[in-house]
Order: structure tokens, then sequence, then C-alpha cells
């Protein structure tokens, strides 16, 4: 098998690929990245000592593709991934990767024949709405409740069925335009695709921002002794996410390469659920519990822009077509971070520190 990952030297598609060449040493792996994101050269002579074909190209440039063979399938992992970018300044960049890029990688895929696993995210749906779900207020946490104003929302989080009327960000808008093309590809060219609304990934080798990458950025903040602040809501970091380990979504990924007809068409969440979840405060106390560690961490009570107070994915659909749920819960993926810290301090501390 043939397979191209594109933003494969970032923090997903790099695992992605590294896994699958662990798994199937003998499929010929490609991946392309135009290594922007700060981190990723560090993922380049991973890649290349594991065999994997690296290319440095940029999935704006369709002429970027030129260097690859047809594959088997494309695995679309790149992205301009913060729920921030063109808030401020030109959105451009963000456009043209996140959506004209896509097209690009669909194109490429029908010229190869190839399937596509599409990475999409839970930014896809509005904030406003959102926002209005009810909750109950718990001692270190936001709760949803089962009664709620819309479908596809209830104590477990949600579903793929939620409402999708009103604004979400300008990167989960550029998200949810490339799924609508790609499901006009699937239809009328005939492509087979499956559509993972993901949740917060998190893992080894993510190079954690205050924007995008908050549990590797709140490890690390303790790791290297720094200060941290629980910015909205009141300040009392009650806000709530499930996160899903890089492993968990990977063998996701596995089943869906080698199974693309069950799941064809397909759009489904994927993420921790309320299992692998925890609010803000949660996490410190986790933090302090693994690394040994207590830094100050400061209140802001104003929210911030684009901010949710809770969202936990409902992985009933996934689960019920694929078997897949996660297995990694919140003090695993805490202790595989903090030893991932450990093993590589030199490298990672100009980065995350």
């Amino acid at each position: 098998m043939k397979i191209l990952i594109t933003g494969g030297a970032g923090f997903v598609g790099s695992s992605l690929a590294l896994s699958l060449k662990t798994d199937y040493p003998q499929y010929e792996i490609f991946v392309l990245d135009n290594l922007k994101r700060k981190g990723s050269e560090l993922n380049v002579a991973r890649l290349t000592k594991a065999g994997i074909q690296f290319v440095h190209g940029d999935i704006r440039n369709k002429e970027d593709f030129d260097p690859i063979p047809p594959v088997d399938t494309l695995i679309e992992a790149s992205a301009e991934p913060s729920v921030l970018a063109g808030l401020t300044g030109t959105p451009d960049y963000l456009i043209n990767t996140n959506l004209f890029g896509t097209v690009n990688c669909l194109n490429f895929a029908l010229k190869s024949k190839a399937n596509v696993i599409f990475l999409s995210t839970s930014r896809v749906y509005p904030i406003k709405t959102i926002e209005t779900l009810n909750f109950d207020e718990h001692e270190t946490r936001f709760v949803l409740s089962d009664e709620q104003p819309v479908p596809g929302v209830s104590s477990k989080g949600i579903a793929e069925n939620f409402p999708l009327d009103g604004a979400r960000s300008l990167y989960g808008t550029t998200k949810l335009a490339s799924e609508l093309i790609i499901q006009e590809y699937q239809e009328f060219f005939g492509l087979k695709t499956v559509i993972n609304r993901c949740g917060v990934i998190t893992g080894p080798w993510q190079m954690g921002k205050v924007d995008q990458g908050v549990m590797v950025l709140w490890i690390a903040k303790h790791y290297f002794e720094q200060q941290l602040a629980y910015i909205g809501y009141g300040g009392t970091g009650k806000q709530t996410r499930d996160m899903l380990h890089i492993a968990d979504l990977y063998r996701l990924i596995d089943w869906e390469l080698h199974n693309i007809d069950q799941v064809n068409g397909q759009i489904l969440n994927a993420g921790g659920g309320n299992e692998s979840s925890a609010s803000l405060q949660e996490l410190t106390k986790i933090c302090q519990e693994v690394t040994g560690k207590t830094i100050p961490i400061s209140s802001v009570a104003e929210n911030r822009a684009a901010d949710i107070r809770l969202y936990i994915t409902d992985n009933t659909k996934v689960t019920k077509l694929t078997g897949w749920k996660p297995e990694l819960g919140m003090k695993e993926i805490v202790t595989d971070i903090t030893k991932w810290l450990d093993e590589n301090r030199a490298a990672l501390e100009p980065i995350l520190k």
C-alpha cells in the first residue's frame, strides 16, 4: 500500500506516519509538509530514519504534489489549526491552507484514484449554540445536562446531528467548507472518503501553544515551572474538554484505512468522551501529581474570543460503526507527555518553555 499524509511533519501527521510504518513496514509512506509550525522540523529526521519519504511542499501549491507518485490512500492531516487564526490580521493563509489546500488534496486523490481520510474538527459546531447549552456547575467542572434546547447533545456529549447554523470561527468554517466539498467529490466523482471530527488531540511531539495544543502547554508549563492562568468563565478553571491521545486516534485511522468501504461517505465524531475529560482545574491537579511541581496560576474572569465553556465528544456513532473507542485516560496522557519531556528536554525546552 502507498499512503500520502499531508501535514506529515506536524504532530498528528508524523505520529500517524510513524505508527503506520511500525505496524506495516512494507507500506510506502510519503509525507508532505511546509514546516511552518515551530518544532515540525524536529520530526523530519525521525520520519527519514523510519524509512518514510519526506517531501518539502505546501498543499496550497498543486505543483508541490508532482514529485509524489499515485497512492492508494491520502490522509489529510494538514491545517492551520488555531481557532484564533485569521481573527487578527488577514485570514488568507488560513483559508488558502484549510480550504483551497483541501481542494488540491482532493484533486491529487482523484488523479491517483485514492481513498481519502480527512481530519476535521469539533470546531465545526457553532460557538453560540454550544454556549447556550444547559449545563450543571459541579465543584471542579461544568457538566452537560440531558435536557437540551437542541438535538444532537446530551450528558454523553455532542453528536454528529448537532445543529450547524451559526458562526464557529474562521478555522472551523474552513474545515466545514472542506467537509462539504469532500462530500461532493465522494458523491459525484466516486472517491471513497471518511470525515473524522476530532476533539482535542494530544500526546508526545505536540508543540503546544496558547491557541492550540493546550494539553501539552499546560503540562509543559508545570514541567518547566512557569506561570499559567485560568482565563474566562469567572476564572475558576472549570471549563471542560475531552482529550484524545494520538495513539487512540491512530487505532481509528488504522481501522478506517483497511475498512474504508464500511465508513465510506460517513462523518464521525471522535474524541476522548466523558471517560477522558478534565476541566483546567482538574488537569492542574493531575499535572501536580505527575510532575511533582506546583506553579502559580492567576485568574482572569473575562472570556476570550471563540472560547467555549464545555465540549465533550459523543462517540456513539463511531463506536457502533467501527467498534473503536478511546482507551487512554487523563492520568495516562499526562504521564506519557511528561515522560516525553524528560527524554527530549534539551530539544524541547527552547520551543515549549
